[in-house]
């Protein structure tokens, strides 16, 4: 079966068409920049531009299944202008794909869209499902409009699945890189009052979720890539740190973050306690369910 990855030349997007290669898929990266992202992409996945002009809807006609990753980086500080970009990349991938199905003669079975836990905005200690409303926030009104262009491919007769991701780690990105220097230095600590729930999942249970949602006709909507164990911030940091075998006691100040990062800082300063109840009930188990040991795999 060929997949088609829009979008899959980041942190998970390589992980995912290495995996789907290993598997014996056909994988077809569609990039903007197709020619520096070979450098860095399993030799097996072929690399196609998707840039204005490009020849690459063709792709789309025969393959069994899209994933749709693309979209502008939200670790940015939020501008006007910027909001605006994050938005409007992840519409206009949605946009681009589904002009190409529906002029597909062989249209794919499966569309699995990639949104995020900020879909359910921040609500403290209350514990959240697929079956939760969405918040009010930037972030959340991002998703949910991320979400409607995504199931806009159920009319074309797809099966959809909105893969809603929480804190991915891995040692190559995410959150979780960025964290590692200041740790390693022993200046580590919890973000802001370390009270806010941080809902995570290692990156390997993410791309087996990816390609298990693929595979299994029976699911469907919106699922949580989320592991079953969400934690405080605090507990995470003192975990992180034991890891690796550093201090962890250094906090940073919530008024410094929002110096810093502006409204993004509510990413980190205000988080969700996620649960994955739809995700484990269709049938999926986590290889890295406990945090301790995430950790000490992904690093």
């Amino acid at each position: 079966m060929r997949v088609v990855v829009a979008g899959g030349t980041g942190f998970i997007g390589t992980r995912l068409s290495a995996r789907l290669i290993a598997e014996g898929y056909e994988a077809i990266v569609l990039t903007r920049n197709a020619q520096k992202s070979r450098d860095h992409i399993h030799p097996s996945v072929r690399v196609a531009s998707w840039a204005d002009g490009a020849d690459w809807e063709g792709l789309v006609d025969g393959a069994g299944a899209i994933v749709n990753l693309a979209g502008e980086s939200i670790a940015q500080r939020w501008t006007a202008k910027s909001k605006a970009r994050i938005l409007e990349s992840r519409l206009d991938a949605a946009r681009r794909l589904h002009d190409a199905v529906a002029h597909a003669k062989l249209k794919p079975a499966v569309m699995v869209n990639a949104s995020a836990v900020g879909y359910y905005g921040p609500h403290g200690d209350e514990e959240l499902n697929e079956e939760s409303g969405p918040g009010v926030d930037f972030l959340a009104d991002t998703c949910v409009n991320w979400e409607k262009a995504a199931r806009t491919f159920e009319d074309l007769g797809l099966r959809v699945v909105r893969v809603r991701i929480g804190i991915v780690l891995g040692e190559e990105g995410g959150v979780l890189a960025k964290m590692l220097p200041p740790f390693r230095l022993g200046a580590g600590g919890p973000l802001g009052s370390g009270k806010q729930w941080m809902s995570w999942i290692h990156v390997d249970d993410l791309v087996d979720l990816i390609v298990w949602a693929i595979q299994t006709p029976t699911v469907t909507g919106a699922v949580n890539a989320t592991a079953p164990n969400p934690v405080r911030m605090s507990e995470f940091a003192v975990t992180l740190g034991r890891v690796l075998h550093r201090p962890a006691i250094a906090p940073v100040p919530a008024i410094a973050l929002r110096l810093l990062l502006g409204e993004m800082s509510t990413m980190v300063l205000e988080g969700q306690r996620v649960l994955p109840k739809k995700t484990e009930a269709l049938g999926f188990r986590f290889k890295n369910p406990v945090l301790e040991e995430a950790l000490r795999d992904a690093l």
